[in-house]
């Protein structure tokens, strides 16, 4: 949620979106995988001097918890972030091309109903354009009987 002009809220803001960029990076990274992995055989290894208890086992679970419901979270504020750069970034294209309708920017704002409708639209459009497709082919097979073909 964007603040209203408080620049101490955007600096706090801004500081959250670089840090949770970064931790996203990190995390993503074949030496945090690697440090997972050192994690469970740490855990699993430390199993027989527990006694494979259930506090040993309560440890790993909480802790797995912990960080996916973490991780849920800076996932999803960096996936919007990257959808949102995505649409801006096919708006740009669309305005900036001249045969492109410019009715398609924005349309992620548009209702699931609204979507579909547009979807069955465009469908529709490819049906007639391999129909038309179809028939120029027919035609160029037999040129000069003056026929069109459908």
């Amino acid at each position: 949620m964007k603040s209203t002009n408080n620049p101490e809220n955007e600096k706090k803001e801004f500081l959250f979106e670089r840090y949770t960029g970064k931790v996203t990076k990190a995390l993503g990274s074949s030496t945090t995988i690697v440090f997972a992995l050192a994690i469970i055989i740490g855990w699993a290894a430390t199993g027989p001097i527990f006694k494979f208890s259930d506090t040993w086992q309560l440890v790993m679970n909480t802790f797995t918890n912990v960080v996916t419901f973490l991780m849920v979270f800076i996932i999803q504020q960096t996936q919007n972030k990257d959808t949102l750069a995505i649409q801006l970034k096919l708006n740009e294209l669309i305005a900036a091309s001249r045969n492109a309708s410019n009715r398609m920017i924005s349309i992620e704002d548009l209702s699931d109903d609204e979507l579909k409708s547009l979807k069955d639209f465009y469908l529709s459009m490819s049906h007639i354009a391999q129909k038309d497709k179809e028939i120029k082919e027919k035609n160029d097979e037999n040129p000069g009987t003056g026929k069109v073909t459908e």
